[in-house]
């Protein structure tokens, strides 16, 4: 047994609370119930995970968001380069999606969320990237401080960093210069990549095989359900699946695994792509994965025959729902995702208790 498959059988037989996660009244709740909601895990980053989080909170009082760490640009990036900390903007992103529909929530997300406009340094900083960042040098603790973060806020769920080293993310592209369009070039930081002109071919991280955070493997093993998308394909969803500890738990765990495909291709960094090929290219990065169910809005499956086969490669069924807005934005609306994530849980989940 590997060392690594070694951890994980060790984080299997362990209690949630000796896993490195919380028992439910250590973080002020009551013990759970068996079979009253699901535990959850979504991973992800960016306006996608927080777009998850905002339906799922609505269904479950037992989630825990999993993030990308490997952002490079703008306020993150600034924090990153000047502290060499981790890249707060997308945890940040998914506390303020964790937070209630109350006065105090939204008032919350709103602040955390702010960007100071000046002429100085602290133009564009947001006010939550300077708190978590903060409290990691207070505290020497990633878990620790985000945990604290969410208590603040009243968020329902709980943050934590794929990763506890920042990533640096590399692309082979074809065509990312104009100038050369069949020439494949390495193409540096997830800021670069998503706005890449060229084909992304693939994606890797640095430093290769990096460890994953102990309470997010533990959360992946211990849950009832994973959702992974929808994002950036190649820069938020497909980065988790470079965790070779994150991996092997999501080949692991006892979980059904729900995919939640995108509303319309990104531009740059998945132009043209169909459904489909948005598997196709999951399944190139991660051979053995298996999911349950792709889900995808009805609107935007042009052809439900080829996505049905490429679902079946990965052992999935196809999910079809309305889940976009209805002002015509490729924005996914809470209220109708969380009805598509209901549905789902209980019709490809088990009969009787969640566990």
């Amino acid at each position: 047994m590997t060392g690594r498959a070694l951890r994980l059988s060790r984080l299997r037989r362990m209690a949630p609370e000796e896993r490195g996660g919380k028992a439910p009244e250590a973080r002020g709740g009551k013990p759970r119930r068996r079979g009253a909601q699901p535990k959850v895990v979504a991973l992800g980053g960016g306006m996608g995970l927080s777009a998850s989080l905002a339906a799922l909170r609505r269904i479950t009082g037992d989630l825990t968001a999993v993030v990308t760490v490997a952002d490079d640009g703008g306020s993150s990036g600034r924090l990153r380069d000047e502290l060499g900390v981790l890249p707060p903007g997308d945890l940040r992103k998914a506390l303020a999606a964790l937070c209630g529909d109350d006065d105090w929530g939204q008032t919350w997300a709103r602040v955390i969320q702010h960007r100071f406009q000046s002429q100085g340094d602290l133009h564009e900083h947001a006010v939550g990237n300077l708190l978590i960042v903060a409290l990691w040098e207070q505290l020497g603790d990633h878990v620790q401080a985000l945990d604290l973060v969410g208590k603040l806020l009243g968020a329902h769920g709980r943050v934590l960093p794929m990763s506890a080293v920042p990533l640096e993310l590399q692309a082979l592209v074809k065509g990312h210069d104009p100038d050369r369009p069949e020439d494949i070039d390495t193409v540096r930081g997830q800021a670069t990549v998503a706005l890449t002109p060229g084909e992304v071919q693939s994606v890797h991280v640095v430093p290769h095989n990096p460890p994953a955070v102990p309470e997010a493997v533990a959360a992946v093993l211990d849950a009832d359900w994973v959702v992974l998308g929808p994002g950036s394909w190649f820069s938020s969803v497909i980065p988790h699946l470079l965790v070779p500890e994150l991996l092997d738990a999501l080949s692991q765990t006892k979980a059904r695994r729900v995919l939640s495909l995108n509303l319309a291709p990104q531009p740059g960094e998945t132009d043209g792509f169909s459904p489909q090929r948005h598997l196709e290219v999951l399944g190139r990065h991660a051979p053995k994965l298996a999911l349950d169910v792709v889900l995808a809005d009805e609107a935007a499956v042009p052809d439900r025959e080829s996505l049905t086969d490429a679902a079946k490669r990965f052992g999935a069924a196809v999910e079809l729902a309305p889940v976009a807005r209805t002002d015509g934005s490729p924005r996914h609306d809470p209220e109708l995702l969380a009805a598509a994530y209901d549905r789902i849980f209980r019709m490809h989940g088990r009969i009787g208790p969640w566990r």
